[in-house]
C-alpha cells in the first residue's frame, strides 16, 4: 500500500496552524501554504497543535519518544507515513515534493494591495 501521509506535531501555539495573532511568523505562513499545496495532490495531511490536543502526542510512540529525548526541542516533529521525517524544524516545499515524489510548484507571490491608504480601492 502507498500510503501518503503527512503529521505534523506543532509546539504549543495560539491556534491550530499558528498564522495568527499579531505576530505572524513568515515560516509559518509558508508552511501552510505548503500544505494546502499538498493536499491538493492528494497527501493526507493531519496537523496536531500541543496546546490543542495534547493526547495526540502521548498517543504516539515516536513522537512521544521523540519528546523524551529531545524534549520540547523536538518540536515540530513531522512525520512521514507514520515515521519521523524531521524533527525541529518546518521543511520546505522542495523537500516536501521530493519526500512525495512530486514536482514542487512555486509559491504565489501575496496580492498587492491597490489601496491609495485613505480607504478607497
Amino acid at each position: 500500500m502507498n500510503l501518503k501521509t503527512l503529521q505534523i506535531f506543532d509546539p504549543a501555539m495560539c491556534c491550530s496552524t499558528g498564522v495568527c495573532g499579531p505576530a505572524v511568523d513568515t515560516k509559518l505562513v509558508l508552511f501552510a501554504a505548503d500544505l494546502d499545496w499538498l493536499k491538493t495532490q492528494g497527501v493526507i495531511v493531519q496537523r496536531h497543535n500541543l496546546s490543542q490536543n495534547p493526547a495526540a502526542f502521548v498517543e504516539n510512540e515516536a513522537v512521544k519518544t521523540a519528546l523524551t529525548e529531545q524534549g520540547e526541542a523536538a518540536l515540530p516533529v513531522i512525520l512521514l507515513n507514520g515515521k519521523i521525517a524531521v524533527t525541529g524544524r518546518y521543511p520546505e516545499r522542495a523537500e516536501l515534493a521530493t519526500w512525495f515524489k512530486l514536482k514542487a510548484t512555486s509559491i504565489p507571490a501575496p496580492a498587492k494591495s491597490s489601496c491609495w491608504g485613505n480607504g478607497s480601492c
